[in-house]
């Protein structure tokens, strides 16, 4: 049996909407519900686990109860990191479970490829990570802003989700870190800390986190059209959607 579990409980700052973002629209559906219909419509998943900020719990419920075709799902309350909230999720997870996932509710653009991959590797490996090839030149910096190194491209990857673990290995893992007094910055963090190989499988550039303003924009323009741009005859394509994407950033 396959578990995932969404936190949804951040604050969305960055997104400067004053309310969390994953009740943002994209082509009239809440993030939120984007996300979750898309993991509904796996044949490997079987119950979802939605974490959800104490406050927020009622009007997700209402909104959740409204939605069709939605698999067997919770909706729990987190706490006042990512970490505290996964922590408190996987309490709630179906002792069945052998497979636990876990997905940025604000990433609505997985796809099942990915879903699928990350699934089977975890089944394989024990733990997995959807991850892209880094495109841009990473430097390391002081806390001067000087550049200390710059590290070989070819061997980072931008890490995104959904991660998936054997049950066992991520529930020792945040007992570890909570024992500890560890805060990490993904899933996988916390399983490598105890010695555990993490595989990496390749996923896809479209599966944003819609963070910022600009990232609704982006999303917007990959539903519209499927994709952004297509190979004809040996030349790219742009879609209208990229140009309208373009025409609009550069006018703000």
């Amino acid at each position: 049996m396959v578990t995932v579990i969404f936190p949804a409980a951040g604050q969305g700052h960055r997104m400067k909407a004053g309310i969390n973002k994953v009740f943002l629209e994209l082509l009239g559906k809440p993030i939120l519900v984007r996300t979750l219909l898309t993991f509904s419509q796996c044949s490997l998943v079987d119950k979802l686990v939605v974490v959800v900020a104490p406050e927020e719990m009622g009007v997700i419920k209402r909104i959740l109860k409204m939605v069709n075709g939605l698999k067997p799902y919770k909706v729990v309350t987190g706490g006042s990191e990512r970490q505290y909230s996964i922590y408190n999720g996987l309490s709630y997870v179906d002792p069945a479970s052998d497979i636990i996932l876990v997905h940025d509710a604000a990433r609505p653009l997985v796809s099942q490829t990915v879903i699928k991959a990350v699934i089977n590797e975890a089944v394989l490996s024990g733990a997995a990570i959807a991850a892209v090839p880094e495109k841009n030149t990473v430097k390391i910096v002081n806390q001067d802003h000087i550049v200390k190194k710059t590290p070989d491209r070819t061997s980072l990857w931008a890490v995104q989700t959904p991660q998936g673990f054997q049950r066992d290995i991520l529930i020792q893992a945040y007992q570890k870190a909570q024992a500890d007094g560890f805060l990490g910055t993904d899933d996988a963090s916390l399983v490598e800390r105890m010695g555990i190989p993490v595989k990496v499988v390749e996923s896809e550039y479209r599966n944003i986190k819609v963070t910022t303003p600009e990232d609704l924009i982006i999303a917007e323009a990959f539903l519209r059209d499927g994709k952004m741009s297509k190979v004809k005859d040996g030349v790219v394509v742009v879609s209208d959607a990229i140009i309208n994407m373009k025409e609009h950033l550069f006018r703000h």
